[in-house]
C-alpha cells in the first residue's frame, strides 16, 4: 500500500485557522492526516467521522499521541446532527469534509475500488452494510445501469456499457474488478490516444452509486454551516465535478439567503500546487472550497 498523503494540507489549515483552538469536526477522517495537522496546528479537540472501520483503526494508530483530544466515530458524515446531539455538542469552531474515496481504499486489496488489480467487486466504504457493486451489477436493469453510469460517471457510452454488462452476466456473474473492466473496455470505442482508462468513469459511477455519495450532500453542508459558531469555517475538498458542483451551488445558495449568514471565501476552487503534485499525483483532481459563518 502506498504511503498516505493528505491533500491540500496547507490550504486546509489556512482556511480553518485551528491555531485559535476550539472543537473541529473531520467528517471523513480517513487515515487521520488532516486531523493530525489540525491538532498540531492548535485545535483543542477533534471529532472524526468515517464510514470505513479499517480507516478508523489506522487513524487510531496515527492519532494515538493525541488520544485525549480526539474521538473517532464510525458514522456517515450525513449523521452530523445525530452524532453531535448524542454528545451534547451544540456548536463547533470548524469542519472539514475530504470527500470521495481515499488512497487507502484504492490501494487495499479486497476492497474492489480499483481495476488496477483483480479483486472482488465490492466498492463499499462501509463494509458492514449495503449492497456491493457486484450486487448492483447483477440485479439492475439495463436502463437503470445506463442511467447510473451516465449520471454518476458522465460516461457518454453508458448505454453500450450497460448492454455489454447485461450480455456478459447472462453467461456468468460479474464478480471481479478485472472482469468488469474488461467488459467495459471492449464496449467503449477505441479512437487513438485515450487519456484515461476506458473503465475509469464506469468504476467511478458504480462507487458513487454503491455509497450514495451525492445523496444528502447539500443537506449535510447546510447542517454543518448551522453548527458553526460565528467566525467558524468549513472546508470541503472534492475530487470530481459532480461533488464540486453540489458544494459550489449549496454554498452559493446559502450565501444568497438562508437563516444562517455565510460568506464563501473561495471565489474559485483552490487546487494543488505543482510542488504538491510532484509529491502526490492523486491530488491533481482535488478542489477545495471554503466558507465562513458570519452571523
Amino acid at each position: 500500500m502506498s504511503a498516505h498523503v493528505s491533500v491540500l494540507p496547507a490550504e486546509t489549515l489556512f482556511y480553518l485557522r485551528p491555531a485559535r483552538g476550539g472543537l473541529y469536526i473531520d467528517c471523513t477522517v480517513g487515515l487521520g492526516g488532516h486531523t493530525r495537522a489540525l491538532l498540531e496546528a492548535g485545535a483543542s479537540r477533534v471529532i472524526g467521522f468515517d464510514r470505513d472501520v479499517n480507516a478508523l483503526a489506522m487513524a487510531r494508530e496515527t492519532l494515538a499521541p493525541w488520544a485525549d483530544r480526539v474521538e473517532l466515530v464510525h458514522a456517515d458524515y450525513r449523521s452530523l446532527d445525530d452524532v453531535l446531539d448524542a454528545r451534547g455538542v451544540g456548536q463547533i469552531d470548524g469542519g472539514l469534509a475530504d470527500l470521495g474515496v481515499s488512497s487507502m481504499q484504492l490501494d487495499m486489496a479486497g476492497r474492489g475500488f480499483s481495476f488496477l488489480r483483480d479483486d472482488a467487486l465490492d466498492m463499499r466504504m462501509n463494509t458492514t452494510e449495503g449492497p456491493t457493486a457486484a450486487d448492483l451489477v447483477a440485479t439492475a436493469g439495463e436502463r437503470e445501469l445506463a442511467d447510473a453510469i451516465y449520471t454518476f460517471g458522465e460516461e457518454r457510452f453508458s448505454r453500450r456499457i450497460a448492454r455489454a454488462i447485461i450480455d456478459a452476466r447472462a453467461d456468468a456473474p460479474i464478480e471481479t474488478t478485472g472482469r468488469l473492466a474488461t467488459i467495459v473496455r471492449r464496449a467503449v470505442p477505441h479512437r487513438g490516444y485515450q487519456r484515461i482508462d476506458p473503465a475509469t468513469r464506469t468504476f467511478q459511477a458504480l462507487r458513487i452509486w454503491v455509497n450514495r455519495e451525492l445523496e444528502g450532500l447539500d443537506r449535510f453542508i447546510e447542517a454543518m454551516m448551522r453548527r458553526l459558531v460565528v467566525g467558524g469555517r468549513f472546508v470541503a475538498i472534492s475530487f470530481h465535478s459532480l461533488e464540486d458542483r453540489i458544494v459550489k451551488h449549496t454554498l452559493r445558495a446559502l450565501q444568497q439567503g438562508s437563516d444562517v449568514a455565510i460568506t464563501v471565501l473561495t471565489k474559485k476552487p483552490i487546487t494543488a500546487s505543482d510542488a504538491e503534485l510532484d509529491l502526490n499525483p492523486r491530488a491533481r483532481s482535488a478542489k477545495l472550497r471554503a466558507a465562513e459563518r458570519v452571523a
